[in-house]
């Protein structure tokens, strides 16, 4: 065990609240452990000029890595997303008689309808509508 000193902190009622509520999500066997942690936390926050020098540069490079990973495939999904709505819309207009008129109204309800549902729109409810039930 190494050595260390007792020191008297004097604390708000509601902070130390605070720090016993916490101190165990932090895996902290003790409120001691987890007053140290966070003090050493906080001075190497004061003592860093820049961002980069207090988040170390491995960790920074790892989570670009992983943001780009992440980014590469939603932009795949979004292709394969993108096509395979193509050949819907290429079936509806090579199977159904709709003129450019309809087209955009039916455009400027959906724009609507995703505006107004944040996009949870679902074919059910497209179905309900068309039908006027």
């Amino acid at each position: 065990m190494t050595d260390k000193s007792k020191v008297t902190v004097y604390l708000n009622p509601e902070t130390l609240d605070q720090i016993r509520s916490c101190y165990k999500e932090d895996n902290c066997s003790s409120v001691s452990m987890f007053m140290e942690k966070a003090a050493l936390f906080y001075c190497g926050f004061l003592r860093a000029k820049q961002t980069e020098n207090y988040l170390p540069r491995v960790l920074s490079s790892f989570l670009q890595g992983m943001l780009d990973t992440f980014a590469e495939r939603i932009g795949k999904l979004l292709f394969k997303q993108a096509v395979e709505s193509n050949i819907v819309h290429h079936l509806i207009a090579a199977t159904n008689e709709v003129d450019l008129d309809t087209y955009e109204r039916l455009r400027n309800l959906s724009v609507r309808q995703v505006r107004e549902t944040n996009g949870k729109i679902s074919f059910k409810d497209d179905i309900i509508f068309q039908k006027g039930l």
